[in-house]
């Protein structure tokens, strides 16, 4: 429950008594100046530390002009003059029970006389939001139906743009509703990538693609656990961005925001006034990558909208097709095209996400160009792994699927041999003492989870199927608590709460928020329910740090692999094969 402090004041000449409820012992001075001009000061003896803080006076009568020495922000109630709030700036935000937290006011009444007064302070870092844990109908060591759902309340969370009238979630509201390409085309929408506001397409279509794919493999799940209508709403929202970013044939923007700019900014999407630019590539500055990445969202989409939308399903194709086309006409490195994105997502390949575009574009097809053309973009052998910018795992699953052919599953297995527990050489794949595989030390549990899902696909086709099931299932059991603790926000057992995310460490609107509140040891005011942080080091070391941007911010990529994940193993529980 939001945490109130009341307090009753009676206002005189010099001095006045105040009431105190609760365990507040607030004192206040005031002296008048004549002309009904008062000066006071409201003093509080704090029962909790405050992470931004509102407070609402009702006067007895009429007063204007109210000002603070100390720069607070006031707002008057719209129907009278008799009421009136006060909201923390940047530097008043966080107030602890250490000292007397003193609020300082000055004003005047309209027929001369000093007012009497009732306040309400309230903690504006006690969010209200409690979402109901659904049942675990199905006995399994973790709540699939939970977990599904609250992923997909984070990808809410993430939304860019003037929010549907359903809005989910309560703290977040319309914001970057200027944003526009090069020439005034209307950007608005998408998801913003991680903790920070801008909006990059390469990963988000990227996490799209991983996100349809398992809905497209995995319906039942989503039947299921009651989550298939929101998982069609939830894709949704960053595909319609994703159609609006392709503005001409051979023309298609790829990110909007400055990360530069962006990254000098603590403070909700809301409040952002810092400039948006927008980038994009062309025939002269093509992206290839970025191309095929967007194609394959669009191309898995149309299927999986096909009966649901068959309208939507169409349009998604035809876009699909044209990017596509322009990926393979115009062939080129986005990031080398486009200098803004490479210090953040910077690509070193296009071949990987072709191969998959037309992989899923044969799919929807069944236009044997495009199978000829993913098997030409195709790279055999061992594969680092799957991520927003490494795709050949995911062409070789969709490419063995497609054709049975043994050199597909001979990629397949040479890359999980690698992967798998006991492996040597130089591709194995170290694992920390408790059993994540560890990759990389940046994000090193969606990498977990990205190839968890993927083997997941590849025992679907046939390889290896108890194998390398138990493996996904150990890997996002890692993920879920199988450690003692969980590393999804909101689920489970002594979950992140100081997750790197602006928006969440925010007060409630309308309090001011700034870097202060990165820096502050409390929990994030808000939820972030559903996302999975960076993960632990290769010894399982991990620190709840807002800070420590490596292991503990999230990203709409992060949850992609994991959600797909999260749905096969309740499709393989829902079918008996796994449980």
């Amino acid at each position: 429950m939001t945490g109130k402090i009341f307090m009753l004041i009676r206002w005189f000449c010099v001095l006045s008594v105040i009431i105190g409820v609760l365990d507040a012992t607030p004192m206040v001075q005031v002296i008048g100046k004549g002309n009904g001009v008062f000066k006071g000061h409201f003093i509080f003896n704090l029962t909790e530390d405050l992470v931004g803080w509102k407070m609402q006076i009702d006067f007895s009568k009429a007063v204007t002009g109210l000002t603070s020495p100390v720069g607070l922000e006031f707002v008057k109630d719209s129907s009278n003059e008799t009421v009136h709030y006060i909201v923390n700036k940047d530097h008043t935000g966080i107030q602890t029970t250490k000292n007397q937290f003193d609020i300082m006011v000055e004003g005047k009444t309209k027929d001369g006389s000093v007012p009497s007064a009732q306040a309400i302070l309230q903690n504006m870092g006690h969010d209200t939001y409690n979402v109901p844990t659904p049942p675990n109908n199905d006995g399994t060591k973790y709540n699939y139906d939970e977990v599904l759902m609250k992923s997909i309340m984070f990808y809410r969370a993430q939304r860019s743009g003037k929010l549907p009238a359903n809005n989910k979630i309560p703290w977040r509201g319309d914001s970057a509703l200027n944003d526009r390409g090069q020439n005034g085309e209307d950007l608005t929408g998408g998801w913003y990538d991680a903790g920070d506001h801008v909006k990059f397409g390469f990963p988000q279509a990227s996490a799209v693609t991983l996100l349809t794919w398992g809905l497209l493999q995995y319906k039942d799940a989503y039947e299921a656990s009651g989550q298939l209508d929101d998982m069609y709403d939830c894709i949704r929202w960053p595909l319609e961005w994703l159609l609006k970013c392709h503005t001409g044939q051979n023309e298609l923007y790829i990110q909007v925001g400055d990360g530069n700019l962006d990254h000098n900014f603590w403070g909700r999407p809301e409040d952002m006034t810092m400039a948006r630019p927008s980038f994009k590539v062309t025939s002269d500055k093509p992206g290839s990558d970025v191309a095929g990445e967007y194609a394959a969202a669009m191309a898995v989409a149309s299927m999986v909208f096909k009966d649901k939308d068959p309208a939507f399903s169409v349009k998604l194709l035809n876009h699909s097709k044209q990017i596509y086309t322009f990926g393979k006409t115009y062939p080129g490195i986005y990031s080398q095209n486009v200098k803004e994105a490479g210090p953040f997502y910077g690509s070193d390949e296009y071949k990987d996400e072709m191969a998959v575009g037309a992989a899923m574009l044969y799919l929807a097809t069944n236009n044997t160009q495009y199978l000829t053309d993913a098997e030409t973009y195709h790279q055999h052998g061992n594969q680092w792994g799957q991520s927003w910018g490494s795709k050949f795992t995911a062409s070789m699953v969709l490419l063995y699927q497609i054709t049975k052919k043994d050199v597909y599953k001979q990629d397949i297995e040479t890359t999980f041999t690698n992967w798998l527990p006991g492996a040597t050489g130089p591709n194995a794949v170290p694992y920390t003492p408790k059993g994540l595989a560890f990759r990389t030390k940046w994000g090193s549990l969606r990498h977990a989870a990205n190839n968890a899902f993927m083997a997941l696909l590849a025992a679907e086709a046939g390889i290896n199927p108890t194998k390398y099931r138990n493996w996904a299932k150990s890997q996002i059991g890692y993920i879920l608590g199988d450690t003692g603790r969980s590393y999804v926000v909101g689920f489970g057992v002594n979950p992140p709460s100081h997750e790197h995310h602006r928006a969440a460490s925010c007060p409630l609107i309308p309090a001011s928020c700034s870097h202060d509140f990165y820096d502050m040891k409390y929990s994030n005011p808000h939820v972030l329910y559903g996302a999975i942080v960076g993960g632990p080091g290769p010894n399982d070391e991990y620190d709840d740090v807002r800070s420590d941007y490596v292991r503990n911010e999230v990203a709409v990529d992060y949850n992609a692999g994991f959600q797909g994940a999260v749905a096969g193993l309740k499709s393989l529980h829902l079918r008996n094969i796994l449980d």
